[in-house]
């Protein structure tokens, strides 16, 4: 085999593996149709490249009357193949062979059969070396009013690697023949030949107005560069002329590979009109930052992460009161109905949950917005097959999206009945400013009843308490103790708001990072994948052009 074409193979190769995935790729986007035939057509062309690369099988095909077995018979030297006298056709197809060595497989894979097989031993034929590699198949009549030749015709048609027509000048514009296989040969000029047969029935000037009328029909249906030879099998006439042309193809090797091109040159085409890829818009195989943040955002609005951050701010800072607040102010609070209960909060962390778990499932067609604005930004410009696959990815999901958000959201709701333990020191802090208040008060009563009243005489040890002198140092100090203790309790009360809204943003961060985990798992990921087929199917769809 030559460098040129071992290259065109590895090229052939690539163009099928590329077919393959696209096979691979295609269902739900791609008619099932064409799919199929994509699948046959691979299957052929494995098939065919694992077999003799050194023999050409060459088709002979054409309606009842034709001549086909007359010029069979003349190209092969031999009378392989029964004619008719009352009503020409051929009932099975025969092969004739020009080097049967290696031919037996390609054969078998044709499904000739063996009383049909003829060989000739090129070598020792005068003048007919430059056939070797020749397999010549002479196919029942395509018109055949049997069903199974009609058939096997058309099996052989699709999977030959030349496809010589052999067409008379009665019936050379055949409307069955144009409709069925002509029309369906644009592209394949490399590997088809017109045979103007009985041309001895023709004047020259005859000859030559059909030949142009054939050809000019040929070119309107498709066919750009059509290869016509006109010949007459019963005189031989042209028959030299057309073995010419047989012998050029067979000694190129290259029949087998161009069929196979033009086959996949074909099915390109039908791809590309239902999947055209000129204006495909590139896509990244991945869902960038930003739209990742912004469904992030819109998950975290749809459950009601920044209600259950606000409330939760809220409930920790009405419960401090009970701990930080000033005692006094506490104590007068308590002629007041209790504000938790106002708030219906007494069971401060089931009611953050409840709260999470209704916004969840109160707001199902929030969460669906949110998943649709995803797919439609990423789908813009895409074909309407892709853009429907990216939005079933997309929501392939999202019926269990909203349980989920509310189970994880329910694991890191927060123990708001938790008391911090500087809340606690600072609740001993505020009683012992009470007894030195309470204290102060007691002194006070003292000096008064024993140093102004003179209601009696205290024991030597405790006169001091009697003294009224010390009046003026205990009302400083109980004013002290008064301003310490409300000083405390504003200082405090300003140390709650910032935790309150360091926690809230703490809780925030976490809830984001799980729906965020959430929507990477359930949403963006099965995106993503849409995305890589997208992507691997144009690429294929780009390497199956070549």
């Amino acid at each position: 085999m030559s460098v040129g074409t071992t290259q065109t193979r590895q090229g052939l190769g690539g163009r099928l593996a590329a077919l393959a995935r696209i096979v691979e790729l295609g269902p739900g986007k791609v008619e099932p149709k064409l799919l199929t035939d994509s699948g046959q057509l691979l299957l052929r062309a494995g098939d065919r490249l694992k077999l003799s690369s050194d023999h050409t099988v060459v088709a002979l095909a054409g309606g009842t009357g034709s001549g086909k077995s007359t010029l069979f018979n003349s190209i092969s030297g031999l009378e392989l193949s029964p004619t008719g006298v009352r009503r020409p056709t051929t009932a099975r197809t025969h092969a004739c062979v020009w080097g049967l060595e290696g031919a037996g497989p390609l054969l078998d894979w044709l499904q000739i059969q063996w009383r049909h097989r003829f060989a000739r031993a090129s070598a020792l034929d005068k003048g007919e070396s430059q056939l070797h590699g020749l397999i010549l198949l002479d196919l029942p009549d395509h018109d055949s009013i049997r069903a199974l030749t009609d058939t096997e015709a058309d099996r052989l048609i699709q999977v030959a690697d030349l496809v010589v027509w052999v067409l008379d000048p009665q019936k050379y514009a055949d409307a069955s023949t144009h409709r069925r296989y002509v029309t369906d040969l644009a592209g394949h000029e490399a590997v088809t030949i017109f045979v103007l047969n009985q041309s001895d029935r023709l004047e020259a000037e005859e000859l030559a107005e059909c030949v142009a009328d054939l050809d000019g029909l040929l070119r309107r249906e498709g066919v750009e560069n059509p290869i016509i030879v006109a010949t007459s099998a019963t005189t031989g006439r042209g028959v030299d002329s057309l073995k010419a042309v047989l012998a050029e193809t067979v000694s190129k090797r290259r029949a087998a590979v161009q069929r196979l091109e033009a086959d996949l040159d074909r099915l390109t085409i039908r791809l590309t009109k239902v999947m055209p890829d000129g204006g495909a818009p590139g896509a990244a195989s991945s869902v960038d930052d930003a739209r990742r943040i912004g469904l992030t955002d819109a998950l975290c609005d749809a459950v009601g992460v920044p209600a259950v951050g606000e409330a939760m701010e809220n409930v920790y800072g009405v419960r401090s009161i009970e701990w930080i607040g000033w005692p006094y102010a506490r104590w007068a609070a308590k002629l007041r109905p209790d504000p938790l209960n106002s708030l219906r909060l007494s069971d401060l962390r089931d009611e953050i949950r409840g709260l999470a778990g209704d916004s969840i499932s109160a707001q199902p067609a929030e969460v669906d917005n949110a998943v649709q604005a995803l797919s439609d930004g990423l789908t813009s410009g895409m074909h309407e097959a892709w853009q429907n696959g990216i939005r079933d990815a997309a929501r392939s999901r999202s019926a269990q999206l909203p349980q989920v958000l509310s189970e994880e959201l329910s694991e890191i709701a927060p123990r708001l009945d938790r008391v911090p333990v500087w809340w606690r020191l600072l609740l001993v802090w505020q009683y012992l400013l009470i007894l030195l208040f309470f204290a102060g008060v007691a002194w006070v009563g003292t000096a008064v009843l024993y140093g102004v009243v003179g209601v009696g005489k205290l024991p030597s040890g405790l006169a001091v308490f009697g003294e009224t002198a010390s009046l003026p140092w205990v009302a400083l100090m109980m004013l002290s103790v008064l301003g310490l203790g409300l000083l405390t309790a504003v200082a405090s009360r300003n140390f709650v708001v910032l935790g309150a809204g360091n926690e809230r943003d703490r809780l925030e961060r976490e809830m984001r990072r799980r729906v965020a985990g959430v929507a990477e798992g359930m949403v963006i990921e099965p995106v993503e994948r849409e995305l890589a087929r997208y992507n691997e199917f144009y690429a294929a769809m780009r390497s199956m052009r070549g």
